[in-house]
């Protein structure tokens, strides 16, 4: 197994540093990724899902880090909410920089997970940079628990399509959590 997953991180880090992006498993549901930092390859995926860019996507991460390298200040709640999660769970905060612009949203607050599912870890450790996620549907669509629901339009219209856990069901999209800098906390998607 663990031979596959080098190889399948291999060749998405091969499409993810030319600006492709790629279809691939997470932690909870299948996603469309590529280069946080690169706007172009955020664009694409825009395109894909028929998406308004003003609808920000999330961000995965697989470290403090990284985290830290995103944003300056990260509340003291943020690290109990990450230590103390027993699900995924995304959390919105302020303030982001040194990621592509068109994934930060108006009020310059970004969606980031911390992730440990060994596929995306792996690969963030490769690409040292976070990752895209959103889920792989076109916008509005009901969002597909496994990879045999994916509409064909958005396989097609991706660079690479990792190949593990295509037989998995995928549990619930993640709870999402945002944190303002002054400490408010608000429950956006149990």
């Amino acid at each position: 197994m663990n031979q596959d997953i080098n190889t399948e991180v291999h060749n998405a880090y091969e499409v993810i540093k030319e600006g492709g992006i790629i279809l691939y498993p997470t932690d909870t549901v299948w996603g469309i990724g590529c280069d946080a930092t690169n706007p172009e390859a955020v664009a694409k995926i825009y395109k894909l899902k028929q998406r308004a860019e003003t609808q920000s996507m999330i961000v995965l991460m697989n470290g403090e880090k990284m985290i830290y390298n995103v944003f300056k200040n990260v509340p003291e709640v943020a690290w109990q909410i990450m230590d103390l999660s027993e699900k995924p769970t995304t959390l919105i905060l302020d303030e982001a920089r040194n990621v592509a612009h068109n994934i930060i949203a108006a009020d310059k607050s970004l969606g980031i997970r911390l992730v440990k599912e060994p596929f995306c870890f792996k690969l963030m450790e490769r690409m040292k940079k976070p990752l895209v996620s959103t889920s792989a549907n076109i916008s509005g669509q009901p969002t597909p628990i496994s990879f045999k629901d994916i509409n064909p339009e958005i396989i097609k219209g991706v660079d690479y399509v990792v190949k593990l856990n295509q037989d998995k069901i995928a549990g619930k999209p993640s709870t999402i959590i945002k944190l303002t800098n002054d400490s408010q906390v608000k429950v956006i998607r149990k």
